[in-house]
């Protein structure tokens, strides 16, 4: 499995802030109360940010060699980091369209914008925490992959 690029998570990030500021104008000019996330989003995936990189470290010291873990646990932890990098890409996008869009009103909700920037700080915390805990379950570079390197070096 390839590591997470830039490019699809930052479309991924302009999509939900497209997605998240259209629904809240739509919502607004049908005279419908905006979409506003609600403080246990950002614990939540504060919490799921910890529990990645906790369940990470484990393969992390796996791959350096000083312990032997199943190599089925190390995918489902690196298929979950890649599928949380995803999720907080798009969390992110959405939390950044709310607050664009609750920031450009006459009159600032103070509560919503903080909420809206917990998520989006929130959001930036997992798709961090999921880089990091893609990077723990890289495996280490085979001794014949050293071995061609030093060759090929002149």
């Amino acid at each position: 499995m390839s590591r997470s690029r830039p490019l699809p998570l930052a479309l991924l990030a302009l999509v939900g802030f497209a997605l998240a500021f259209g629904i809240d104008i739509a919502l607004a000019m049908r005279g419908q109360p905006v979409l506003v996330p609600p403080p246990s989003l950002a614990v939540g995936l504060v919490l799921i940010a910890g529990l990645l990189v906790a369940l990470a470290w484990p393969v992390r010291r796996a791959a350096a060699g000083a312990t032997r873990i199943d190599p089925f646990y190390a995918t489902r932890v690196v298929v979950l980091a890649k599928a949380s990098a995803l999720a907080a890409a798009l969390l992110s996008g959405g939390g950044a369209g709310i607050l664009v869009y609750l920031l450009s009103r006459a009159v600032v909700p103070i509560g919503s914008t903080l909420t809206a920037a917990g998520t989006l700080v929130a959001a930036v915390i997992l798709l961090i925490a999921a880089l990091v805990a893609e990077h723990f379950c890289r495996l280490p570079p085979d001794d014949d992959e050293k071995e061609e390197a030093a060759a090929a070096a002149p």
